[in-house]
C-alpha cells in the first residue's frame, strides 16, 4: 500500500519529493487512521473519512486524476487533494502539497500535465504541474476567483467561471457609504439558498497557449442571469463542442419574480466566431403566454403548449463525439423542479429533438455518449436503488448493473470499452469503479479505490434489509431497515422511523454523512426508511401523490411502515422515534399532533412548522406554488384554502404530547429558521419538554465539521433520553 494513502504528518512526499515542513504538517489535513476504542461508528468516524470528488481520465486512459475531501474537527474545515491512480496497478499516488485545496484537475498536453485550481496564491487561481506533481506554475492571475473551469478540445482556450456583479434585486448603496450593511431591495430572488444575490457566476472564455491564460471575455457580458444556475450548477452546465468551436451553455434567463416563479431554463449555443447565442429550446420568436403568478402553474396555459418548447429544467448538454447531436436533461413542465428529468437529444441539422429515456418510469441523473455516437449511458433511480443503463436514439434501453448501491457516472473511456462511475450504498461512502462494457445484460462493477477501508476494516455495519409494506389503500410500499451491528433477534431494539425530504428525494441506497443510517443502527436503534408516496423510483402516479397534499397517503406511508416494522417481536414498539429534515421535518411537525401515541420522541431539522408562513418565506417561489397550489390568500369556490395550508402542522399543535427537538441553520433561506424557533416555542408554551439547536453559520446543510459532531451529539443524547429508558 502505498505510503501516501496515510494520513499526511511530517513525512516526504513522494510526488515532489519535497519535505513538508514542521508547520505545514502541523496544518494539513489529509488521510486520517484514527484509533477505534470500538467497532461501532462514531461521529469522530464519520467526520474523519474522506469524500471522493471529481475524477478525470488521461488521454490514453492508462491513469486517471481524482479528487478527496478530508476534514479536520480540530481545525474546523476541509481540504481538498489530488490523487492519481495507475488504472493498472490501481496503486495512487497523492499529488497535493499544499495546505490549500487544490481541485479539479484534468489531464492536458497528451497526458504530461494537470492542470487544477488552487488558491496557494491567495485567490482561486488556475494552476498546471507535471502528472507526477512536479513543476507546478501558476496560469491565471484574475481579479476574482475562478470557481471552475473547461478546456477546449484543441487545449486552446478554456472557460472560467467567476463571479460578476448583480444589483438586479439588491441595489448598489451609495458610493460614500462604503460601511453601510442595509439593502435596498426592489424585487424577489434577493436571496438564493444561504446567500444574499448581489453577484451571479458568468462563462468567461479565455486563450491558453500552454503557458498562461488571457483576454478573458463573457459570453453573457452585460446579462444579469447566471450561468452555471445557482445554487448547485457546476461546469457540467456548459460543454464545448468537439471541434472547440462553440459552446453549448445552460441558463434561465430570467431575474427577480419571473426566476422566483420558473423553472424555465434552456440550452443555448455561443458561437465563439460571432459571439452570438443561439436558444436550442425555444424559437426566436417565441413569447412565454400570462400566466396567474401566485398559483401552479400545472394546469395553466405555459404547460398546455400547442408545440414543445421545453418549458421546465432543461441543463446539462453534452455533444455528441461526431458533434451532430446535443443531448441534455430535459423536465416537461414549468414550475415543477421535481418533474421526471428526460434524455433530449437534438439532431443540429435537422433541428429534431428526441426524447430517449420515455420508456424508463423514473428520471436521470448523469449521463454520457457512447464513441458510436448512437448510444448514451445514464443513471436513475428505481425501486430504490440507481442503476447504470444504456440507450440509444430510438429509446430502447436496458439496465447494465443490478446491485444493492447508488451510482453515478464519471467519465467512458476513450475506447468507450468502461464507463467509471462512483458507486456509495447505505454500508459505504463513495469508492470508484470500473464498469466494463458488453453485449451481456448486466455486468459486474470492479472497486478501484479503498479511500476509507480502513473504517471498514475497524467498524460492524449492520445489515440492510428490503421490506415490502402493504399501505392503507393497498399498494406496496419499498422500506429499508437497518439493523444494529451485532443484531440479537432474541431482544428488544427501540426504533426509528426516518422521513425523507425533498419531497422527492429518493429513499435510495445513499450514504450520508449526517443522515447516516449506520450510525443510528451502531446506537442500538433499527432504523426503518419508507419510500413514501411522493418519492421517484415508482413511476408517475406514486411520485406525483403527494403535490398538493403533503398531509394525505404519504404520511400515512410513515404509519404503515411503523406498524409493520412494530409487529416484529425484536422491535420495542413502546420505543418509537421520528426524525426527519426539510419535507422530513414537516413529517415530524405534523406527525407530532397526529400519531395517536406511537411515538416517544421528535426530531425535526430545517422542517416547514407553519406552510402558510413557508409560502412567504422561501425564495424559490416556483417550489410552494406547485407543491401547495396556490398563495394561502387564494381560495377556491367554497371560500377555501389549499389543503396544505388547511392542514399545516401549527394548526395541531393542541394534540401536542411527545418531547421534540428543533434543529434550524439561521442561514437557510429555503426553509427559515424562524419555523423551528415558532416550533419550539409552542412545545414549551404548551407544557412538552423541547430543545432547539440553532446554528447561526449554517444553511440547510450541516458543513463545518464541530458543528457536525455538536449535531450528531445532540442528536442522540435526545433519542437517548427517551427512547432508552427503562429499556429491556
Amino acid at each position: 500500500m502505498n505510503l501516501l494513502r496515510t494520513m499526511l504528518t511530517a513525512t516526504v512526499i513522494a510526488a515532489t519529493t519535497t519535505t513538508i515542513s514542521p508547520v505545514l504538517a502541523q496544518d494539513f489535513i489529509g488521510r486520517q487512521q484514527p484509533v477505534f476504542k470500538s467497532d461501532r461508528m462514531t461521529p469522530e468516524n464519520l467526520w474523519a473519512m474522506g469524500r471522493i470528488g471529481g475524477f478525470k481520465l488521461s488521454h490514453d486512459n492508462s491513469n486517471a486524476v481524482y479528487g478527496v475531501t478530508y476534514y479536520s474537527v480540530k481545525q474546523n474545515k476541509s481540504h481538498s487533494v489530488l490523487y492519481t491512480i495507475n488504472l493498472r496497478t490501481l496503486e495512487s499516488k497523492q499529488l497535493t502539497t499544499s495546505c490549500k485545496s487544490e481541485v479539479g484537475g484534468t489531464y492536458i498536453n497528451k497526458g504530461r500535465q494537470i492542470m487544477y485550481l488552487s488558491a496557494e496564491s491567495g485567490s482561486n487561481q488556475l494552476w498546471v504541474m507535471n502528472s507526477d506533481g512536479t513543476n507546478r506554475k501558476q496560469i491565471s492571475h484574475t481579479n476574482a476567483d475562478i470557481a471552475d473551469f473547461s478546456i477546449s478540445p484543441d487545449e486552446k482556450k478554456v472557460i472560467v467561471i467567476m463571479d460578476v456583479a448583480q444589483n438586479h434585486s439588491i441595489q448598489t448603496n451609495d458610493a460614500d457609504l462604503p460601511q453601510a450593511s442595509g439593502m435596498v431591495i426592489n424585487d424577489l430572488m434577493y436571496k438564493h439558498w444561504d446567500t444574499y444575490v448581489t453577484t451571479a457566476p458568468h462563462p468567461f472564455v479565455a486563450d491558453f497557449d500552454g503557458n498562461k491564460i488571457d483576454n478573458a471575455f463573457d459570453i453573457l457580458e452585460g446579462e444579469p442571469f447566471e450561468c452555471p444556475m445557482l445554487p448547485f450548477g457546476g461546469i457540467e452546465q456548459l460543454a464545448w463542442s468537439p471541434d472547440s468551436k462553440c459552446i453549448a451553455y445552460t441558463c434561465r434567463k430570467k431575474v427577480g419574480k419571473e426566476y422566483a416563479i420558473s423553472t424555465d431554463s434552456d440550452i443555448f449555443l455561443y458561437d465563439l466566431a460571432t459571439r452570438k447565442s443561439k436558444n436550442l429550446c425555444k424559437p426566436s420568436d417565441y413569447h412565454a403566454p400570462t400566466i396567474e403568478e401566485d398559483r401552479s402553474l400545472q394546469h395553466q396555459s405555459v404547460n398546455k403548449q400547442p408545440a414543445d418548447y421545453n418549458m421546465g429544467y432543461d441543463q446539462n448538454p453534452q455533444f455528441s463525439p461526431n458533434g451532430k447531436y446535443i443531448a441534455w436533461s430535459s423536465m416537461e413542465r414549468d414550475g415543477y423542479e421535481s418533474d421526471r428529468a428526460r434524455l433530449c437529444v437534438l439532431d443540429l441539422k435537422s433541428g429534431k429533438k428526441t426524447y430517449v429515456t420515455e420508456k424508463f418510469e423514473s428520471g436521470i441523473n448523469e449521463f454520457c455518449w457512447a464513441r458510436d455516437n448512437k448510444t448514451l449511458y445514464f443513471t436513475g433511480v428505481w425501486h430504490g436503488k440507481t442503476q447504470v443503463y444504456q440507450t440509444n436514439l430510438k429509446g430502447e434501453h436496458k439496465a447494465l448493473t443490478n446491485d444493492v448501491a447508488d451510482y453515478s457516472i464519471l467519465s467512458l473511456s476513450a475506447d468507450g470499452k468502461n464507463l467509471y462511475c462512483k458507486r456509495q450504498s447505505m454500508s459505504q461512502a463513495d469508492e470508484i469503479y470500473r464498469l466494463p462494457i458488453t453485449s451481456q445484460k448486466e455486468v459486474e462493477a470492479k472497486q478501484l479505490t479503498h479511500e476509507n477501508q480502513h473504517f471498514y476494516d475497524n467498524l460492524t455495519f449492520g445489515k440492510v434489509e428490503e421490506r415490502w409494506v402493504k399501505t392503507v389503500d393497498n399498494k406496496q410500499e419499498l422500506c429499508w431497515v437497518i439493523y444494529p451491528p451485532h443484531f440479537d433477534a432474541n431482544k428488544k431494539y427501540p426504533a426509528l422511523l426516518f422521513c425523507e425530504g425533498g419531497p422527492q428525494s429518493p429513499v435510495s441506497q445513499f450514504w450520508s454523512f449526517r443522515w447516516n443510517m449506520q450510525i443510528m443502527a451502531a446506537n442500538d436503534y433499527i432504523v426503518i426508511a419508507p419510500n413514501r408516496r411522493g418519492l421517484p423510483g415508482f413511476g408517475m402516479e406514486w411520485l406525483e401523490e403527494i403535490s398538493g397534499d403533503y398531509s394525505g397517503l404519504c404520511m400515512q406511508d410513515y404509519l404503515s411502515a411503523v406498524d409493520d416494522i412494530c409487529k416484529e417481536p425484536y422491535v420495542d414498539k413502546e420505543h418509537i422515534g421520528a426524525v426527519g429534515a426539510s419535507f422530513g421535518g414537516y413529517s415530524i411537525y405534523w406527525l407530532a399532533g397526529n400519531h395517536n401515541k406511537r411515538f416517544k420522541a421528535f426530531i425535526a431539522h430545517d422542517g416547514i412548522f407553519n406552510t402558510q408562513q413557508q409560502y412567504v418565506e422561501t425564495e424559490e417561489l416556483w417550489f410552494p406554488n406547485w407543491d401547495m397550489g396556490s398563495a394561502p390568500w387564494k381560495k377556491n369556490e367554497d371560500g377555501q384554502t389549499q389543503k396544505v395550508f388547511a392542514t399545516s402542522p401549527h394548526l395541531y399543535v393542541d394534540k401536542w404530547d411527545t418531547p421534540i427537538l428543533c434543529i434550524h441553520g439561521q442561514k437557510d433561506f429555503r426553509i427559515e429558521y424562524t419555523q423551528a424557533e415558532s416550533a419550539f416555542t409552542a412545545a414549551r408554551m404548551r407544557g412538552i419538554d423541547a430543545q432547539l439547536l440553532l446554528f447561526p453559520d449554517e444553511n440547510h446543510w450541516v458543513l463545518k465539521p464541530q458543528n457536525g459532531i455538536l449535531w450528531q451529539r445532540t442528536f442522540f443524547r435526545w433519542l437517548d433520553k427517551y427512547l432508552k429508558t427503562n429499556n429491556k
